[in-house]
């Protein structure tokens, strides 16, 4: 078997969404324990949690005010169909190694290369694609009780432009993927041991699981999120009461957790042929990333770094308090606005009144009786 080179592929007509907003300031790197680099970890996740929150705004604007009312008026949406997407994608380079061992990283280095990528993160933004596996793959097991890995469209991956994958769900199909996709290199990316895999994944489950908690009965794409959330954990532990245990969701079992990322990694290394498998740690670079995928030219900018376990946890914050910033900075304005109205002074200068009620009361306040 001779896979066709990549070092040549033509990107598709249809590039999707894959930047979080923050690419280029993904290319710094600082010393590991370092002060700027807790900085940079926090502001990365500020802006993350921020724009997943504002994303999901618009989209809840959109589908429940914009889109009836123009409907309501008659106007005409135009949504692109199956048939005029491209038929003929193809996935190329597939990460298959469990979150929190780079995928983040890998999916901004694939897409600097050239490949345009789906990472979970952002499976919401794609919503046919998230339609599929909530529809074929979440609520089938949930509804069954019963976690099952099922067969997801793979085509309507290729075919909305993308032409690589990271992450969980996708790093599971991995014998499906070569089956469908005979060309396509696989990628597993691992940490040093499972032991320091298991801290990462912890914090990330234990962050995570807050937003779907609290958002999935207001926001559609949160609810799906909240069915993926159950499905992996179920399948990962081995656990289905994850699929109908109300919110919270129990703790990982580390025990189990670390049984499921050995057997997955042992499974691809036995499956995958080794030419068409790269066994990979981000911190190793572009070298090792260029050579397997035959790019000649490989970037000199620093490799990306990107989603560290600090960063998990700010972003879950923000993107439950950076909502609620708002909705209290429109509350205050419009109090405001109403209060000068109703009382025809400002906030500061009622209080000012208020301070001088016993004293020789300020201008405002002599206006105001005298009104």
């Amino acid at each position: 078997h001779n896979p066709t080179s990549l070092a040549n592929h033509k990107k598709p007509p249809l590039p999707p969404p894959m930047s979080s907003g923050i690419g280029d300031v993904s290319k710094m790197n600082f010393e590991p324990g370092s002060w700027q680099e807790a900085i940079y970890d926090v502001y990365v996740g500020a802006c993350v949690g921020a724009n997943h929150s504002v994303y999901h705004a618009k989209k809840y604007f959109w589908q429940y005010f914009l889109r009836p009312l123009m409907k309501g008026l008659g106007m005409r949406i135009r949504e692109p169909s199956r048939q005029e997407l491209k038929e003929s994608g193809e996935l190329k380079v597939i990460g298959v190694g469990y979150g929190r061992t780079g995928t983040y990283s890998l999916a901004l280095a694939l897409e600097a290369l050239g490949f345009p990528t789906l990472h979970t993160q952002h499976l919401y933004e794609n919503d046919e694609i998230f339609e599929m596996w909530t529809n074929e793959i979440f609520l089938p097991s949930i509804e069954g009780k019963k976690a099952e890995l099922g067969y997801p469209d793979l085509d309507l991956v290729a075919a909305h432009g993308f032409q690589a994958t990271t992450d969980l769900p996708m790093a599971f199909y991995f014998d499906q993927i070569r089956e469908r996709f005979p060309n396509c290199k696989f990628i597993l990316t691992t940490r040093e041991n499972s032991e320091v895999w298991f801290r990462s994944w912890d914090v990330l489950t234990k962050s995570i699981t807050q937003p779907a908690r609290y958002a999935s009965g207001v926001v559609t794409n949160v609810q799906k999120i909240s069915f993926y959330l159950r499905w992996l954990f179920a399948l990962i532990n081995k656990d289905n009461e994850y699929l109908t245990t109300p919110f919270p969701l129990p703790d990982q079992d580390k025990q189990k957790a670390i049984a499921s990322y050995e057997d997955h990694n042992r499974r691809v290394r036995e499956t995958i042929p080794k030419d068409l498998l790269l066994e990979y740690n981000v911190k190793q670079g572009w070298e090792p990333l260029c050579n397997f995928l035959e790019i000649k030219r490989c970037p000199t900018i620093p490799f990306p770094k990107s989603n560290s376990a600090r960063s998990v946890q700010v972003q879950s914050i923000f993107a439950v308090v950076f909502p609620l910033m708002v909705i209290l900075f429109i509350t205050f304005y419009l109090f405001v606005v109403v209060f000068q109205r109703v009382t025809g002074l400002t906030v500061l200068q009622w209080l000012n009144c208020k301070v001088n009620e016993f004293g020789v009361p300020s201008s405002p306040c002599k206006q105001r009786k005298k009104a």
